[in-house]
């Protein structure tokens, strides 16, 4: 299976957005867009995109919990501000799903869901990628 993979996005879980974004302001990042409440996820997102020299941007993307009991929620009161997954678009992200779990690869979603700005994502479950959470991001 072939398909073009870039990182979309570096997540990093801050304990508020204006904390969280205050170091890539003063390295000269500009958000893009309005803040992101994905409600199923429990969490409120910031993009600042980075320079690209190609058409595919990297951002870094801040996360707000809604509330202790949300992924990020508990991500923070167990480890503190920090990364928290990595993301990486995918051109066809049911494909590479399928693809993933008939190689055994174990998968939080088996199906698409809703991510920040109406985007499509999947998560990979850290036990099959060495402890990383990877968000897989339909481009």
């Amino acid at each position: 299976m072939e398909q073009r993979i870039t990182i979309d996005h570096v997540g990093i879980a801050a304990n508020s957005l204006d904390e969280g974004s205050r170091f890539w302001e003063l390295i000269g990042l500009v958000r893009q867009g309005e803040d992101d409440i994905v409600e199923d996820q429990g969490v409120v997102t910031r993009f600042f995109p980075l320079s690209s020299i190609t058409d595919d941007v990297t951002n870094v993307e801040i996360l707000e919990a809604t509330g202790p009991n949300t992924p990020i929620g508990k991500f923070l009161e167990k480890r503190g501000p920090g990364i928290q997954q990595l993301c990486l678009a995918v051109d066809d992200l049911e494909a590479m799903i399928s693809h993933l779990l008939r190689h055994g690869i174990q998968m939080v979603d088996k199906v698409p869901r809703m991510g920040a700005h109406d985007s499509l994502i999947a998560f990979v479950h850290p036990k099959s990628t060495g402890g990383i959470l990877i968000e897989l991001k339909q481009r």
